[in-house]
């Protein structure tokens, strides 16, 4: 997740009001979590990445083995890269390679997860799952093998979902950012092969989770499943913020303070002109 305004990012550290923030800038320690499946940490060419699934008809995910209180009406803020690579076996529309992954919050255990098109999130109640989803499923997908979707209860038929242009399993390094406001109940998600955070939503939807969840107390990571088509399916980073403040916006005062300073630059350049 690439930054332009660092300067604004660094006091955005130092302000944050949230109580708790889990940052994994690699996996290569993974004590914190549950893995389950076919889950481990492996190192490739861009470091120490948490590979969910490798092959056909696995099964992987992995959780943090001790549970995050979402205290205020279960609001987070979420940012993650990950990476498809290596696609295998049967091929859809637009070629080899399943079924995706999807971040988890859920509040009913941390070793959950099965294989298929369901995406090792199908039937995991009291959760909200974001899938990147490779694989045309049919009816269920919207017929669509290359999108991102906004599942409930351990439904894999989104709520709400959206083509993603290129295919995500493209070997690219993809960024994503999912924010929810507990006070608007609003829940956002952000895509991008780019490293840049966009200003508007790709993908949004209004849900109360304080009552989906059922519980403040939630376990929080990631599943993946495969089934005659695969792939390698890995995360590269994870921030998460207990509470709504989006990873990668700089705070208001931060942005003052940049502001400020540009202003200071070009009074400072205006006046050597006029002198």
């Amino acid at each position: 997740m690439k930054n332009t305004l660092s300067i604004a990012v660094l006091t955005l550290a130092s302000l944050s009001v949230s109580a708790t923030t889990i940052t994994y800038s690699d996996f290569s320690d993974l004590s914190a979590f549950q893995l389950n499946g076919s889950a481990a940490t492996i190192s490739n060419p861009v470091g120490n990445a948490l590979r969910l699934t490798d092959g056909l008809s696995q099964s992987g995910s992995a959780f943090l083995t001790n549970t995050i209180s979402l205290n205020n009406q279960a609001s987070f803020s979420a940012a993650f890269d990950f990476r498809i690579t290596d696609p295998i076996g049967i091929s859809d529309s637009d070629g080899q390679g399943a079924d995706g992954l999807v971040f988890v919050i859920q509040t009913v255990s941390n070793t959950a997860g099965g294989s298929g098109g369901g995406i090792g999130y199908q039937g995991l109640a009291n959760s909200v799952g974001i899938e990147f989803d490779t694989w045309n499923n049919g009816y269920w997908d919207d017929y669509d093998g290359n999108h991102v979707g906004i599942d409930i209860n351990g439904n894999v038929n989104s709520v709400v979902q959206r083509s993603v242009t290129p295919r995500m399993n493209n070997g690219a390094i993809w960024s994503a950012w999912i924010d929810y406001n507990g006070l608007t109940d609003l829940l956002e998600v952000r895509i991008s092969d780019n490293g840049i955070r966009s200003a508007s939503a790709f993908l949004s939807y209004t849900v109360d989770l304080e009552s989906v969840l059922g519980s403040p107390n939630a376990f929080i990571g990631f599943t993946s499943g495969t089934g005659a088509a695969g792939g390698d399916h890995d995360i590269l980073n994870l921030e998460f913020r207990d509470d709504y403040n989006p990873v990668d916006v700089p705070e208001p005062t931060s942005l003052g303070l940049l502001t400020l300073g540009l202003l200071a630059v070009i009074g400072r350049k205006k006046r050597k002109a006029v002198c």
